[in-house]
């Protein structure tokens, strides 16, 4: 008796599913896609730095690089505290063979920076102290969620207004949204950087010093958000 009546509880669950299931797809909808997109200014721009201490006479030591680099990244205005990183958090040095028996010591940073004319001056000042191991490595923007979450937003009011031109042509109006699905790649955002990405302009004044100093520029950040939409056709 007992499973008798599992059976049957069991046959009316599933025919409860199969009667929802039918009941949606009986409804009329519509499915659209919609996209939104725009270009931001980057104000993260990581630039990577490796200083190095090489194995022979009359060398100056990678902490005295270190020192050296510190106070002149402070005398910029960075914080050096909470800008700068050591790249490879499991061993702050690494060891480089170079021909026989030199060995090089070497540390490697990361240092964040908010905009070009700023690291402009950190090439400059890095120019300066003798370290030549530095190069961009890739930007982001620090409201990059809420950005992206602005384009999901208009990427489905985009998809919305497909739809209503879609269904005005055959009398029907567009209802409540059935299902949506994200179909956007959800990095964090950073961009790693291409020498096609920078450019670097001849000599600008800047008002703030009289000195002058060579600009570089970098591409806007491409946000784009893809969704797809179904529509309740009424």
């Amino acid at each position: 008796m007992k499973k008798l009546i599992l059976v049957s509880l069991l046959g009316l669950f599933a025919h409860g599913s199969s009667a929802q299931m039918k009941t949606f797809l009986d409804v009329p909808y519509i499915e659209v896609f919609g996209s939104a997109d725009t270009l931001v200014t980057p104000n993260e721009i990581y630039i990577s730095i490796m200083i190095a201490e090489a194995d022979v006479k009359n060398r100056t030591s990678l902490e005295e690089q270190e020192r050296k680099m510190v106070a002149g990244l402070k005398s910029l205005g960075i914080n050096t505290e909470k800008e700068l990183t050591t790249s490879d958090m499991q061993s702050n040095f690494k060891y480089y063979v170079l021909k026989q028996k030199d060995v090089m010591k070497t540390k490697s940073y990361s240092l964040k920076v908010g905009d070009a004319v700023l690291a402009t001056r950190v090439f400059m000042k890095l120019e300066e102290l003798g370290i030549a191991n530095a190069n961009l490595d890739r930007v982001g923007h620090s409201d990059m969620v809420k950005l992206k979450n602005l384009c999901r937003t208009n990427a489905v009011k985009n998809a919305y207004d497909k739809a209503k031109a879609l269904a005005s042509p055959i009398g029907a109006s567009v209802g409540a949204p059935l299902h949506i699905s994200d179909f956007s790649n959800d990095g964090d955002g950073a961009t790693q950087l291409a020498s096609s990405q920078i450019r670097i302009r001849g000599m600008s004044t800047l008002n703030e010093v009289k000195e002058t100093l060579p600009q570089i520029d970098f591409e806007k950040i491409r946000i784009s958000m893809n969704v797809s939409v179904k529509f309740m056709l009424k």
